[in-house]
């Protein structure tokens, strides 16, 4: 296990910062702490008034002791919530090291956390960088570079959302509303970036990118189909890469693909996108579940099927 200080710095979803941006739809969030443990929790309301708990990428441990001991105080919160279940997406497996009161996890339903991502290693030079990748990731740069197109911080939200609505109903994926966006960027300061791409005096693509200590990550991006052969999402994210390494981080991470050879997969076509960049393919553990009440739970379950 890496330094703890050093490992509880590095998570997005286990930092405060996540929790302010959660706090911002009104969600209760709790930061519980055990000896050589943390996990930040997130409360979400479910129909009838019932709520399920989540541990987003956590919990924190050091050693089995300090898992066994957060996991106690995930579980009596839950039980004093009357949370439905609770779900944890753990970078390191936990069903083999603890569980909740003598009682197994059961493999989650659904997990708003990939199984699958992308990295890049910053320590590189940007010359290793750019030559690690895929001749075509280094080409389309190029040409954007030739197009004349610019990449640069924005605060223009509404530019953003616009081609993001375009995207999603040309990929057939759903979007957040506008203001998710905005509470993101204003939750996660100047931990967060909104980079606009242009074109001959137009914007035709973005992305909002977080920079947390030794991560830059890959959040949401957009772009104008109109506008495909001017290759600006590339650019955008050489720029994103260029600004994490400027930034001190490590590691970029694309935050999810496809699992290799799925082909038939909702994110095979940005999985190859991403690919271009070289880096190196990580599989994380299968998020977990605890059910506190089955037959709300069996309820729940139906509900998500129909």
């Amino acid at each position: 296990m890496q330094n703890w200080n050093t490992f509880r710095r590095r998570n997005l979803w286990q930092h405060p910062v996540w929790g302010e941006f959660q706090k911002s739809f009104g969600r209760k969030t709790w930061l519980l702490e055990a000896d050589g443990a943390m996990a930040l929790v997130v409360q979400h309301k479910m129909p009838l008034g019932m709520n399920w708990l989540e541990v987003p990428r956590g919990p924190l441990f050091e050693n089995e002791k300090g898992l066994s001991e957060i996991l106690k105080m995930i579980e009596d919160l839950g039980k004093k919530e009357k949370s439905v279940f609770i779900r944890l997406s753990s970078y390191a497996p936990l069903e083999t090291k603890a569980r909740f009161a003598n009682r197994a996890f059961v493999e989650a339903h659904h997990d708003h956390h990939p199984e699958f991502s992308l990295i890049i290693d910053l320590n590189k030079t940007e010359d290793e960088i750019l030559s690690q990748m895929k001749p075509k990731g280094r080409y389309n740069i190029k040409v954007a570079e030739k197009h004349g197109v610019t990449v640069s911080p924005s605060n223009n939200v509404d530019a953003f959302y616009s081609i993001l609505s375009k995207t999603g109903n040309r990929d057939g994926f759903g979007i957040h509303p506008k203001s998710y966006y905005e509470k993101m960027l204003q939750s996660l300061g100047d931990k967060a970036q909104l980079l606009l791409a242009s074109y001959e005096g137009k914007v035709i693509a973005g992305g909002i990118f977080v920079y947390l200590d030794e991560w830059g990550i890959y959040y949401y991006g957009a772009s104008d189909n109109e506008y495909r052969n001017v290759m600006s999402p590339y650019l955008i994210q050489w720029e994103a890469i260029k600004e994490a390494k400027k930034r001190g981080c490590k590691h970029y991470d694309f935050l999810g693909i496809a699992p290799e050879n799925a082909k038939k997969h909702p994110w095979a076509g940005v999985t190859e996108f991403k690919k271009k960049f070289g880096g190196m393919v990580v599989e994380y553990p299968k998020a977990k579940e605890l059910v506190l009440c089955k037959w709300r739970y069996a309820l729940y379950r139906l509900y998500k099927v129909f």
